[in-house]
């Protein structure tokens, strides 16, 4: 987590400020809730209210933890400065560390899910946005890096919006799954505070509670959590390396937008580089590399160690501000993006005709020719095509065998580019609905 790549709101919920501010709400929900059922006196929850307003000084429970060796316990003493000693007696009260410090995460990664949200929301718009722009857009499409068939740039933008709406919905139910909170205790029982002690406190939160926590919320909620922000890491990739792609000075589909006093290189005046696109694959990489250690986390032995609480203090903050990052820059990047139609068709026709090679193959079986046959015919003259750049359809109408099959005229028909544009607007109706 670095300022390079943080922005302010997703910084601000990682920050040692808010972390003790949610600690303290903990505790402080906790003390009401235990003077409404009579636990403690009314006027000790209070006096524990009259702090909601006070900056916790982070360097002061710093220093009480050099002492402590506690970071929970550095707090409570912090507090009891601001509250006083016979006023904060009763707060902790039947409440284990792991009570707070896995309540306040779960807030803290509950917040970060809804600025993540809000990033992918913004997102899908960009991508819909440029889909719509160019659903007719005609490419040619690539497998193993090969030109395939001809496909439409809206189709690219529209495949990336469902990946990344299939990446929303695993994202809300991360949400959910991780939306619990825990006050019951040392191991779990709820034997020195009352189940609805947590009740109340993870109400006021916007939490569930947990229903069975141990002395800690059990990680597999973590591991499904950090899994799918991977998920979206990669699918981040998965666009950056599309839009890298078609950058490259011998491709040139499309590019990052370059802008007015921008330099590409430090020795090369000329250069346009993919920056933006390359920094994206660089921290989905960073956002994956938190997926292992949080299913590392899941298995504790017993009913708490503390294992997983260095991983955590890590890769919560880091993957959600990168993430939240990563997303808003890739929706500039798709917002601003450069495409070049033009480019585009003449990157199709450097090997004239070639990508009809299937529809001809197909046509000549159904004309009768055994398909092993009708692909010799169909290769030879295609191989021609790639190693002397001469004309596909001319050489099909050159060749007896193919025109005997299916004449001049069906020869012709079979290089319409509408052809395999005709059930674009199908497919955008699937993705996009009506």
């Amino acid at each position: 987590m670095i300022p390079r790549y943080s922005r302010p709101e997703m910084v601000a919920i990682w920050s040692p400020e808010t972390k003790f501010k949610i600690w303290y709400e903990i505790e402080a929900h906790a003390c009401e809730a235990m003077a409404n059922i009579g636990v403690i006196p009314r006027e000790n929850a209070d006096a524990v209210w009259k702090a909601k307003d006070v900056e916790f000084d982070v360097a002061r429970i710093d220093e009480i933890e050099a002492v402590t060796k506690h970071d929970v316990i550095a707090f409570l003493t912090h507090l009891a400065e601001h509250v006083g000693s016979e006023e904060a007696r009763f707060v902790h009260q039947g409440m284990t560390s792991s009570d707070v410090l896995d309540t306040c995460l779960n807030v803290q990664l509950v917040r970060s899910a809804d600025i993540l949200i809000k990033d992918m929301e913004a997102l899908l718009a960009a991508l819909k946005k440029r889909a719509l722009e160019h659903k007719d857009t005609v490419r040619v499409g690539r497998s193993h890096g090969i030109h395939a068939e001809p496909t439409t740039m809206g189709l690219t933008f529209a495949r990336f919006y469902a990946e990344m709406d299939r990446n929303m919905a695993r994202l809300k139910l991360a949400r959910e799954e991780i939306a619990t909170g825990a006050i019951s205790g040392a191991v779990g029982t709820f034997a020195n505070i009352d189940p609805a002690i947590e009740e109340h406190v993870c109400a006021q939160l916007g939490l569930s509670p947990e229903p069975i926590s141990t002395q800690v919320i059990p990680r597999d909620r973590h591991a499904m959590f950090f899994a799918t922000l991977g998920v979206i890491a990669s699918s981040i990739e998965n666009v950056a390396t599309e839009i890298r792609h078609m950058q490259r000075t011998e491709v040139l589909e499309g590019a990052e937008f370059f802008s007015m006093g921008q330099k590409g290189s430090s020795a090369m005046p000329h250069k346009k580089n993919p920056v933006l696109t390359e920094n994206l694959t660089g921290l989905a990489r960073l956002v994956r590399s938190a997926v292992i250690p949080a299913m590392e986390n899941v298995a504790l032995w017993h009913e708490r160690d503390i294992s997983h609480s260095s991983v955590e203090r890590a890769i919560g903050p880091d993957c959600c501000v990168t993430l939240d990052f990563a997303l808003a820059r890739l929706t500039g990047v798709v917002d601003k993006m450069l495409v070049f139609p033009e480019n585009m068709l003449d990157n199709m026709n450097k090997f004239p005709g070639l990508v009809m090679s299937q529809r001809v193959l197909l046509a000549l079986t159904q004309a009768g020719v055994s398909r092993e046959d009708a692909y010799s015919m169909v290769q030879r003259n295609a191989l021609k095509v790639w190693e002397e750049r001469l004309d596909f359809r001319e050489l099909l109408l050159a060749d007896a065998e193919v025109v005997a099959a299916l004449g001049t005229d069906g020869v012709e028909e079979k290089f319409n580019m509408d052809y395999h544009t005709k059930h674009v607007d199908t497919i955008f109706k699937r993705v996009f609905g009506a």
